[in-house]
């Protein structure tokens, strides 16, 4: 990538000049806004009922919608933040190359991540859409794939570069002006382990981004281009608009996140990976600054910047200020959003990796952007930052040969983590947060297709971080394997756990645990590549637990109490870190017990 403007770079695309601004009375403009919506969501509904694998299909690691011929973003579906937000730089990727070429009934798929990708594994879709002759936008989407080939099945940590991931796809012309590609198609199914799967996929990302075209060209036809793209052009002023008046709440200055650590990099172990993060505040931009995180690491884990780190900050930015649960107004998601909303990184660092260094597993790290965003501007909103959440995703590639002895199994889960406690509310237990959005992948899909059973899959045990409002619980999972399995994991356990805000605690760091329990047991690390469990292994999985968020002697006694009937937490854990007695046997608070512990404690 070339170097970046100390100003920092915004996602934001150019306005095009293809049509002529009318004026759009109130109502045609509530209809226009919501068919769009309208329009990304039946997309991602057609895209994750017909994919073929489950980090699709039931995940839901997908993203979908409408775009004009410069790549702004119309609408979205309510998905994963990441594909959505990642949308625009496909298309500017495919661009460089294609413009000016695109005809009616060409489809392009494009993986690459220095051109534009979230990572290669998000297999994007771009349908150039035509109306009276002219090229005038996109229909657009992206999915998780199961494998792109490369040196490891699934998920790859400890590769050499780029090309190593496997195979990329460069604004390929898939149909060219309606004329199927078949030796193209083939080529590419034949250089992965999962052609069915895969090929499933790929015409669910078709038929997607084919019905976005269809939808679109139906709401064009009914009210013209004009009236569209102007009403269109609103929504995403006053997106924009919506954005910049909360910016402008905010006083001007830097505000700095502390300092955190991701484990390692999957190859030199124990070496922590700094993450820095400074929010810069300049009237109604926000910029977020990454001078001072790790320089890039010789292994997958490194973070594309265009398709990764600018959705990640746009997507903070918007859900702080702009979060629906706080917000009267009905704001749209769209190109408005990404305008304000700015990143700056060195070039060789873990965030803007120089070509051709492999940015494969970048999820952990751009999770963590999001969660530092929020934690350096907690002393400014502190209505709306989180404490420290789970911001570790973990995902987990297992893998074998099949019984045919000729082909791949390859399963992709999702783990889930938690969030902090905020300020009026408890952190979310088990749920995957910040910028993956995606679902819990069901243990009976496992069972039901692959040899393992699934032994635990629950809260975790541990009780979770004190404060006003108690962090949230990670989840625990337990398989064993019934044939040998190899593992490949991309995940991140947080050897410095979620901070805790205001006083509340820190969260609980997560684990990988061989054969927990047993004689056998062994800590392995969160970041693998190829690792085997022998039949009749087990691999435990605990994500980490969110941070509480004010003192916990604050804490509504009552909500003590439901914790300790609920087995949250302990008698013993109420009296010590929230001064709370509880009278176990009567499910009841002693108040005067409490009273008094907590005045001792205030003294």
């Amino acid at each position: 990538m070339t170097a970046l403007d100390p100003a920092g770079v915004s996602l934001a695309g150019t306005a095009p000049r293809n049509f002529t601004t009318v004026e759009v009375d109130p109502i045609t403009l509530r209809v226009i806004g919501g068919a769009l919506n309208s329009i990304a969501k039946e997309m991602a509904q057609i895209l994750y009922r017909m994919a073929y694998s489950s980090l699709i299909r039931e995940s839901e690691d997908l993203g979908a919608g409408i775009f004009d011929a410069h790549g702004r973003e119309l609408c979205e579906s309510d998905s994963t933040p990441m594909h959505c937000g990642s949308i625009p730089a496909y298309i500017r990727g495919i661009d460089r190359k294609l413009a000016g070429t695109y005809r009616p009934g060409d489809v392009v798929l494009h993986n690459h991540p220095y051109h534009g990708a979230a990572h290669s594994p998000d297999y994007g879709i771009m349908i150039p859409i035509f109306f009276g002759g002219e090229h005038i936008g996109f229909a657009g989407c992206t999915g998780h794939v199961s494998d792109i080939g490369g040196n490891f099945p699934g998920l790859c940590m400890d590769v050499v570069d780029v090309w190593a991931e496997g195979k990329l796809m460069d604004a390929a012309k898939i149909y060219d002006a309606g004329v199927r590609n078949e030796a193209l198609i083939q080529h590419i199914l034949d250089n992965v382990r999962t052609p069915e799967q895969n090929a499933g996929d790929l015409e669910a990302l078709i038929a997607c981004a084919r019905l976005g075209e269809r939808r679109f060209l139906e709401l064009l036809e009914r009210y013209g281009l004009d009236v569209v793209m102007s009403a269109s052009e609103k929504w995403m002023d006053y997106s924009e608009d919506m954005l910049r008046r909360r910016i402008r709440e905010i006083p001007d200055g830097e505000y700095e996140a502390p300092a955190s650590y991701l484990d390692d990099d999957g190859k030199n172990r124990d070496v922590p990976l700094k993450v820095a993060v400074t929010v810069k505040i300049e009237d109604d931009d926000v910029i977020v600054d990454l001078t001072g995180s790790n320089d890039q690491v010789p292994t997958a884990f490194n973070v594309p910047f265009e398709g990764s780190v600018l959705p990640t900050v746009a997507s903070a930015v918007r859900t702080l200020l702009l979060d629906e649960a706080l917000t009267e107004e009905f704001v749209p998601q769209n190109d408005g959003c990404f305008r304000p909303a700015k990143a700056y990184a060195p070039e060789g660092t873990l965030f803007n990796p120089n070509f051709p260094a492999s940015c494969f597993a970048r999820f952990s790290q751009i999770n963590r952007i999001f969660d530092s965003i929020n934690l350096a501007l907690a002393d400014v909103l502190p209505d709306r930052a989180v404490a420290g959440s789970s911001a570790a995703l973990c995902a987990i590639a297992y893998s074998g040969l099949a019984a045919d002895g000729k082909s791949y199994w390859v399963y992709i889960e999702i783990n889930e983590g938690s969030y902090g406690g905020r300020n009026g509310k408890d952190g979310l237990d088990c749920v995957d947060s910040l910028m993956a959005n995606t679902r819990n992948n069901p243990i009976e899909e496992l069972e039901l297709n692959h040899a393992m059973i699934a032994e635990r899959y629950e809260l975790r045990d541990e009780p979770p971080a004190p404060g006003r409002y108690r962090g949230g619980l990670g989840s625990v999972r337990k398989w064993r394997m019934l044939t040998d399995t190899f593992i490949g994991s991309e995940a991140d356990n947080r050897t410095d756990p979620p901070k805790g805000l205001e006083g509340g605690h820190d969260g609980r760091a997560g684990s990988f645990t061989r054969n927990a329990g047993t004689p056998a047991e062994e800590a392995m690390h969160s970041k693998v590549t190829q690792e085997k469990c022998a039949a009749g292994d087990t691999l435990e999985i605990k994500l980490p637990s969110g941070g509480g968020y004010g003192d916990p002697f604050l804490r509504d006694p009552a909500a003590v109490l439901d914790d300790v009937l609920d087995d949250f937490v302990s008698a013993e854990d109420a009296r010590e870190h929230y001064g709370v007695v509880v009278d176990v046997a009567a499910g009841a608070v002693d108040q005067r017990g409490t009273e008094r512990l907590r005045a001792a404690h205030a003294g």
